[in-house]
Protein backbone atom coordinates (compact mmCIF):
# COMPACT_ATOMS: atom_id res chain seq x y z
CA UNK A 1 0.00 0.00 0.00
CA UNK A 2 0.85 3.45 -0.52
CA UNK A 3 1.79 5.23 2.86
CA UNK A 4 -0.69 7.54 4.04
CA UNK A 5 -0.07 11.19 4.40
CA UNK A 6 -0.44 11.52 8.15
CA UNK A 7 2.34 8.98 8.73
CA UNK A 8 4.57 11.83 8.42
CA UNK A 9 2.51 15.11 9.04
CA UNK A 10 3.55 15.51 12.67
CA UNK A 11 6.54 14.93 14.46
CA UNK A 12 6.87 11.82 16.44
CA UNK A 13 7.49 11.69 20.15
CA UNK A 14 9.37 8.81 20.99
CA UNK A 15 7.67 6.82 23.54
CA UNK A 16 5.37 9.84 23.88
CA UNK A 17 6.15 13.03 25.41
CA UNK A 18 7.90 11.91 28.04
CA UNK A 19 9.58 13.59 30.67
CA UNK A 20 10.98 11.53 33.96
CA UNK A 21 10.94 14.77 36.01
CA UNK A 22 7.92 15.99 35.58
CA UNK A 23 6.41 12.06 36.09
CA UNK A 24 5.69 11.20 32.60
CA UNK A 25 7.84 8.30 31.99
CA UNK A 26 8.36 6.70 28.56
CA UNK A 27 5.23 5.08 27.20
CA UNK A 28 2.82 5.78 29.92
CA UNK A 29 -0.52 7.16 29.83
CA UNK A 30 1.00 11.06 30.77
CA UNK A 31 3.32 10.71 28.18
CA UNK A 32 0.52 10.17 25.57
CA UNK A 33 -1.89 12.69 26.69
CA UNK A 34 1.02 15.27 26.49
CA UNK A 35 2.06 14.26 22.91
CA UNK A 36 -1.81 15.22 22.26
CA UNK A 37 -1.82 18.34 24.22
CA UNK A 38 1.14 19.16 22.09
CA UNK A 39 -0.51 18.12 18.40
CA UNK A 40 2.29 15.41 18.43
CA UNK A 41 2.07 11.92 16.71
CA UNK A 42 2.90 8.94 18.75
CA UNK A 43 5.53 6.29 18.83
CA UNK A 44 4.56 3.18 21.10
CA UNK A 45 6.31 -0.09 21.56
CA UNK A 46 5.01 -3.35 22.54
CA UNK A 47 5.88 -6.63 24.45
CA UNK A 48 4.41 -10.58 24.89
CA UNK A 49 3.32 -11.38 28.28
CA UNK A 50 3.14 -14.88 29.61
CA UNK A 51 -0.26 -14.49 28.65
CA UNK A 52 -0.28 -13.45 25.17
CA UNK A 53 -0.79 -9.80 25.11
CA UNK A 54 0.39 -6.91 23.58
CA UNK A 55 2.11 -4.73 26.43
CA UNK A 56 3.03 -1.22 26.10
CA UNK A 57 6.74 -1.30 27.10
CA UNK A 58 10.21 -0.75 25.59
CA UNK A 59 12.62 -3.16 27.99
CA UNK A 60 12.54 -6.98 27.53
CA UNK A 61 13.09 -6.34 31.58
CA UNK A 62 10.98 -4.52 34.27
CA UNK A 63 14.28 -3.23 36.15
CA UNK A 64 14.47 -0.12 34.67
CA UNK A 65 11.10 1.74 34.54
CA UNK A 66 9.61 -0.21 37.65
CA UNK A 67 10.02 -1.54 41.21
CA UNK A 68 9.80 -5.01 39.81
CA UNK A 69 12.56 -7.66 38.76
CA UNK A 70 12.79 -9.71 35.55
CA UNK A 71 11.55 -10.11 32.53
CA UNK A 72 8.26 -8.92 31.34
CA UNK A 73 7.29 -11.58 29.47
CA UNK A 74 7.14 -13.50 32.76
CA UNK A 75 4.09 -12.08 33.70
CA UNK A 76 0.53 -11.99 32.85
CA UNK A 77 -1.03 -8.64 31.87
CA UNK A 78 -3.26 -8.78 34.68
CA UNK A 79 -0.08 -8.92 37.38
CA UNK A 80 1.69 -6.06 34.95
CA UNK A 81 -1.21 -3.83 35.12
CA UNK A 82 -0.80 -3.70 38.89
CA UNK A 83 2.79 -2.52 38.47
CA UNK A 84 3.48 1.55 38.16
CA UNK A 85 6.19 3.33 36.42
CA UNK A 86 8.61 4.37 38.71
CA UNK A 87 8.29 7.81 39.49
CA UNK A 88 4.97 8.17 38.58
CA UNK A 89 1.04 7.29 39.14
CA UNK A 90 0.79 5.19 36.03
CA UNK A 91 0.60 1.88 35.52
CA UNK A 92 1.25 -0.34 32.74
CA UNK A 93 -0.66 -0.31 29.78
CA UNK A 94 -2.29 -3.31 27.26
CA UNK A 95 -1.74 -1.78 23.23
CA UNK A 96 -5.69 -2.39 23.87
CA UNK A 97 -6.15 0.39 26.53
CA UNK A 98 -3.79 2.96 25.65
CA UNK A 99 -5.38 2.55 21.75
CA UNK A 100 -9.10 3.60 23.95
CA UNK A 101 -6.75 6.11 25.62
CA UNK A 102 -5.75 7.86 22.91
CA UNK A 103 -8.92 7.46 20.64
CA UNK A 104 -8.08 8.75 17.48
CA UNK A 105 -6.49 12.06 18.85
CA UNK A 106 -3.20 11.15 17.67
CA UNK A 107 -1.14 8.91 14.33
CA UNK A 108 0.11 6.38 16.18
CA UNK A 109 3.01 4.42 15.28
CA UNK A 110 3.49 0.94 17.30
CA UNK A 111 6.91 -0.87 17.43
CA UNK A 112 6.92 -4.66 17.32
CA UNK A 113 10.09 -6.04 19.50
CA UNK A 114 11.73 -8.86 18.47
CA UNK A 115 13.94 -11.45 20.08
CA UNK A 116 14.37 -12.92 16.82
CA UNK A 117 14.09 -16.01 17.09
CA UNK A 118 11.07 -16.73 15.05
CA UNK A 119 8.13 -16.02 17.50
CA UNK A 120 5.47 -14.40 15.88
CA UNK A 121 2.84 -14.43 19.11
CA UNK A 122 3.35 -10.85 19.54
CA UNK A 123 2.91 -9.67 15.85
CA UNK A 124 0.47 -11.36 15.73
CA UNK A 125 -1.51 -10.26 18.76
CA UNK A 126 -0.56 -6.88 17.80
CA UNK A 127 -2.67 -7.09 14.37
CA UNK A 128 -5.44 -8.26 16.36
CA UNK A 129 -5.83 -5.80 18.62
CA UNK A 130 -4.83 -3.03 15.79
CA UNK A 131 -7.20 -4.00 13.01
CA UNK A 132 -9.96 -2.57 14.70
CA UNK A 133 -9.08 0.50 15.57
CA UNK A 134 -11.06 3.56 14.13
CA UNK A 135 -7.55 5.85 14.62
CA UNK A 136 -4.45 6.28 12.56
CA UNK A 137 -2.00 3.24 13.35
CA UNK A 138 1.34 2.09 11.52
CA UNK A 139 3.17 -1.04 13.10
CA UNK A 140 6.66 -1.40 12.34
CA UNK A 141 9.54 -3.80 13.86
CA UNK A 142 13.31 -4.53 13.47
CA UNK A 143 12.77 -7.91 13.04
CA UNK A 144 12.03 -8.61 8.99
CA UNK A 145 10.78 -12.11 9.92
CA UNK A 146 8.01 -9.72 11.69
CA UNK A 147 7.06 -7.66 8.60
CA UNK A 148 7.08 -10.58 6.26
CA UNK A 149 4.88 -12.45 8.40
CA UNK A 150 2.76 -9.14 8.69
CA UNK A 151 2.94 -8.63 5.04
CA UNK A 152 2.17 -12.50 3.96
CA UNK A 153 -0.53 -12.67 6.55
CA UNK A 154 -1.76 -9.10 6.19
CA UNK A 155 -5.35 -10.38 4.61
CA UNK A 156 -5.90 -13.30 7.17
CA UNK A 157 -4.59 -11.01 9.92
CA UNK A 158 -7.07 -7.69 8.79
CA UNK A 159 -4.28 -5.75 8.70
CA UNK A 160 -4.32 -4.76 4.90
CA UNK A 161 -5.37 -0.95 5.95
CA UNK A 162 -2.27 -0.71 7.94
CA UNK A 163 0.91 0.66 6.64
CA UNK A 164 3.66 -1.61 7.92
CA UNK A 165 7.18 -0.57 8.30
CA UNK A 166 11.00 -1.32 8.84
CA UNK A 167 13.19 0.58 11.94
CA UNK A 168 16.65 -0.43 10.60
CA UNK A 169 20.02 1.41 10.50
CA UNK A 170 23.29 1.03 8.85
CA UNK A 171 25.07 -1.57 11.08
CA UNK A 172 24.40 -3.98 13.83
CA UNK A 173 27.48 -4.25 15.88
CA UNK A 174 26.43 -3.63 19.48
CA UNK A 175 24.29 -4.25 22.69
CA UNK A 176 21.65 -6.68 21.49
CA UNK A 177 21.87 -7.22 18.07
CA UNK A 178 25.69 -9.18 19.20
CA UNK A 179 23.25 -12.10 19.73
CA UNK A 180 22.31 -12.12 16.06
CA UNK A 181 23.86 -14.68 13.34
CA UNK A 182 26.02 -13.26 10.94
CA UNK A 183 23.62 -14.29 8.16
CA UNK A 184 20.64 -11.89 10.22
CA UNK A 185 23.13 -9.57 10.46
CA UNK A 186 23.56 -9.25 6.69
CA UNK A 187 20.34 -9.35 5.84
CA UNK A 188 19.38 -6.21 8.13
CA UNK A 189 22.50 -4.42 6.67
CA UNK A 190 22.07 -4.80 3.08
CA UNK A 191 18.42 -5.03 3.33
CA UNK A 192 17.70 -8.01 0.96
CA UNK A 193 14.90 -9.14 2.43
CA UNK A 194 13.03 -6.37 0.74
CA UNK A 195 11.34 -8.46 -1.19
CA UNK A 196 9.43 -10.68 1.63
CA UNK A 197 9.68 -7.46 3.56
CA UNK A 198 8.43 -4.30 1.32
CA UNK A 199 8.02 -2.03 3.86
CA UNK A 200 5.43 0.51 3.32
CA UNK A 201 8.20 3.33 5.34
CA UNK A 202 11.33 3.25 6.97
CA UNK A 203 12.07 4.30 10.19
CA UNK A 204 16.05 4.82 10.13
CA UNK A 205 18.99 5.93 12.85
CA UNK A 206 19.47 9.77 12.27
CA UNK A 207 23.16 9.37 13.16
CA UNK A 208 23.58 7.13 10.22
CA UNK A 209 22.84 9.69 8.25
CA UNK A 210 23.49 10.11 4.75
CA UNK A 211 22.98 6.44 3.75
CA UNK A 212 21.99 5.18 0.40
CA UNK A 213 19.31 3.24 2.20
CA UNK A 214 17.16 6.67 2.77
CA UNK A 215 18.09 7.88 -0.08
CA UNK A 216 16.69 5.01 -2.28
CA UNK A 217 13.95 4.86 -0.34
CA UNK A 218 12.57 8.16 -0.87
CA UNK A 219 13.50 8.30 -4.35
CA UNK A 220 10.71 5.51 -4.30
CA UNK A 221 8.53 7.68 -2.93
CA UNK A 222 9.10 5.74 0.13
CA UNK A 223 8.70 8.14 3.34
CA UNK A 224 11.71 8.12 5.57
CA UNK A 225 11.51 8.98 9.08
CA UNK A 226 15.03 9.27 11.58
CA UNK A 227 15.07 8.12 15.48
CA UNK A 228 16.00 9.25 17.51
CA UNK A 229 16.41 13.07 17.64
CA UNK A 230 17.67 15.02 20.69
CA UNK A 231 20.12 17.35 19.48
CA UNK A 232 20.32 20.29 16.18
CA UNK A 233 22.51 18.70 14.56
CA UNK A 234 20.20 15.30 14.03
CA UNK A 235 17.48 17.91 13.39
CA UNK A 236 19.57 19.31 10.48
CA UNK A 237 20.75 15.37 8.97
CA UNK A 238 16.85 14.95 9.55
CA UNK A 239 15.59 17.73 7.75
CA UNK A 240 18.25 16.93 4.76
CA UNK A 241 17.66 13.74 4.16
CA UNK A 242 14.59 12.31 5.71
CA UNK A 243 10.79 13.44 5.59
CA UNK A 244 10.12 13.08 9.56
CA UNK A 245 11.36 13.22 12.79
CA UNK A 246 10.79 11.06 15.90
CA UNK A 247 12.27 13.11 18.55
CA UNK A 248 12.98 13.22 22.53
CA UNK A 249 13.38 15.20 25.12
CA UNK A 250 12.50 18.66 23.21
CA UNK A 251 9.36 20.05 22.13
CA UNK A 252 10.24 20.23 18.09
Amino acid sequence: MNAPDWLTARPIAHRGLHDRKSGRIENSAAAAKAAIAGGFAIECDVQLTADGEAMVFHDFNLDRLTGQKGPLAGRTAAELGRIALTGSHDRLLTLAEFLALIDGRAPLVCEIKSAFDGDMRLATRTAAVARGYAGQIALKSFDPAVLAHLRGEAATLGIVHIPVGLVAEARYQHGEWLTLSPDQVSDMTTLTHWRFTRPDFLSWRVDDLPHAAPSICRAMKIPVMCWTVRRPDQIRLARAFADQIVFEGFAP
